[in-house]
């Protein structure tokens, strides 16, 4: 953490404060070309469990590996906190499509750690669908810290077609609700969709277990990695502190 600087102090999240937020410096966008961007972090020794990150993810926050943050661009606002209330979600045709084709995918939910087979199918995917991208040179230490890592309750859904392991959905398990940290699935397989299907599966497993939302992250519209999470609707995003239903024309 020594390149992060202290900006807020004892602010408070769930009934015990966070003695400290850390903001970044500056830094190339990812998603947006020819834009600086810096985050916001939740102070690394601060004890975070379900309870707290359900909280700081119904603030905006995400989870990438042990630490908790979220965008904090002076000039730019492009990143939105985007959920699906899984009550209230419909299925459009594409998607009943999609889940017809995969009927015979089984999935299984396994507990959080590495796995040879896992971290094998992830190479696989960034290395085709990330090339240049900065994340295409996966070691297993950065595969551990960016996936297996976490203080909060995370398992990996293992979806498999006649036995072979084609997709691994990293989900964390909240208080109210489930949020998706990554996907990762075979890039040989574009005709199952498998990102849009492991969406819907975790939307469904959502309102089996009656959990309230399915949190998909920062939607960014003119970023064709992330404008995709508004095809799930309807779709509420965080913005100006609150959480407001939305529409796919939204910011036009």
């Amino acid at each position: 953490m020594e390149h992060l600087f202290w900006i807020i102090a004892n602010t408070t999240v769930s009934k015990t404060p966070i003695s400290n937020f850390y903001l970044s410096n500056s830094h190339p966008c990812s998603y947006l070309p020819g834009r600086q961007a810096m985050d916001l972090f939740v102070d690394p020794y601060a004890p975070i469990d379900a309870a707290r990150y359900s909280q700081l993810i119904s603030r905006g926050f995400r989870r990438s590996g042990k630490f908790f943050y979220r965008p904090h661009c002076p000039a730019c606002d492009a990143c939105i906190p985007l959920r699906i209330p899984v009550q209230q979600f419909q299925r459009r045709r594409i998607h009943k499509r999609i889940i017809k084709h995969n009927h015979n995918v089984n999935a299984k939910i396994v507990a959080r750690g590495f796995l040879e087979e896992h971290y094998q199918l992830y190479r696989r995917y960034i290395t085709t669908r990330h090339r240049g991208g900065g994340m295409d040179k996966p070691d297993v230490d950065s595969y551990i810290s960016f996936l297996c890592d976490s203080c909060v309750e995370t398992a990996f859904i293992e979806f498999r077609l006649e036995g072979v392991l084609i997709a691994v959905a990293v989900t964390d398990w909240l208080d109210h609700g489930l949020s998706s940290v990554y996907t990762f699935f075979d890039p040989n397989l574009p005709q199952h969709s498998l990102g849009v299907y492991c969406i819907l599966w975790q939307i469904a497993e959502a309102k089996r277990r009656n959990l309230p939302f399915v949190y998909l992250g920062y939607w960014i519209k003119h970023s064709n990695k992330m404008n995709y999470k508004m095809q799930y609707q309807p779709a509420e995003i965080f913005r100006n502190d609150r959480w407001s239903q939305t529409t796919e024309n939204i910011l036009e």
